[in-house]
């Protein structure tokens, strides 16, 4: 059971806990392994559904949860992915708020399957861009059709920007070039399609002035720092979150690399006033759901449905 200490949290991103959650995951060798082991020090330990709910629920979070490896695999098993998700979501609705879906929009079949998502599942469904797919960097025309599809739908897209954890360490990063994290590709996004909300996830670490530069820029751009403890941020990233960035940052974790717990304590560490660590942990997020036609904020109606959309 959670703490009376521990404050309403959404966490616009992490990961699963359970290790059917990480089916498709590039870490397949020892060596793999060790190197995520080394950068996250979290050695690929699994839980069940169960337990991963309670770990929300102490930590007083709702999640959006992000499956990240499944653009790689076939779409049967893709959908099956999303399935496990939904029934999680209907299990738990009181730890899950949506799930960002990856596909490859290269395939029609994966497509297809974020249409279908984006109709019938429940909670918040958004759209995950990685860059490192066959579609290229999102400004490509490869992901065009998606992002149509997100805009029309009233649904947001998370852009992945600055170093991807995927990678650090192995010899080659798995393939993974760092230049498809540069914000200059949200800014493109966003100005292309001003009706689509971004989010741009994690820190942007290298690019951390242009990043913010973008979210200052476009009022269609906000931030979510998962991947990241707060001890770590660059200076005017810290700066700016108190000052211009106050109403533009979402809290976000990267469970199970990194716990909430853990994380709470470190952004009270870096001497935020109480109202601004009420916006990252749970009030910008709130305003957010609000703009974009979340009935009531999240959660369940009276009768422990999912609210859907307007």
């Amino acid at each position: 059971m959670r703490t009376d200490t521990a404050p309403r949290l959404i966490d616009f991103h992490s990961h699963w806990g359970t290790e059917r959650g990480w089916r498709g995951s590039p870490y397949k060798t020892a060596a793999d392994r060790e190197a995520l082991r080394g950068y996250f020090k979290w050695g690929m330990s699994f839980v069940s559904d169960e337990e991963q709910a309670e770990q929300f629920r102490t930590a007083n979070a709702r999640v959006m949860l992000d499956f990240a490896f499944t653009y790689t695999l076939e779409v049967g098993a893709v959908r099956e992915q999303h399935d496990y998700a939904f029934d999680f979501s209907r299990r738990y609705p009181d730890v899950v708020l949506g799930h960002w879906i990856g596909i490859d929009p290269t395939q029609p079949a994966h497509v297809k399957e974020l249409e279908r998502c984006l109709s019938d599942g429940p909670g918040l469904i958004g759209l995950a861009v990685h860059s490192f797919t066959a579609a290229g960097t999102p400004d490509e025309p490869g992901w065009e059709a998606c992002l149509n599809l997100c805009r029309e739908a009233g649904r947001p897209v998370l852009m992945h920007v600055g170093m991807s954890a995927t990678g650090a360490g192995t010899r080659g990063g798995m393939g993974i070039t760092l230049e498809g994290g540069h914000p200059r590709y949200v800014d493109r996004v966003a100005a292309r399609h001003p009706e689509l909300n971004v989010i741009a996830g994690r820190v942007a670490w290298p690019w951390q002035s242009e990043m913010i530069a973008t979210a200052l820029h476009k009022g269609n751009v906000w931030m979510e720092l998962h991947g990241w403890s707060p001890r770590y941020f660059p200076d005017e990233l810290k700066r700016e979150i108190g000052k211009r960035l106050r109403k533009r940052v979402f809290f976000g974790a990267d469970y199970p690399m990194l716990s909430h717990e853990r994380l709470v304590a470190e952004w009270r560490e870096q001497g935020y006033s109480a109202d601004v660590l009420d916006d990252v942990f749970t009030g910008n997020a709130a305003a957010f759901l609000a703009g974009i036609g979340w009935r009531d904020g999240p959660g369940t109606d009276r009768q422990g449905r999912h609210r859907r959309w307007r």
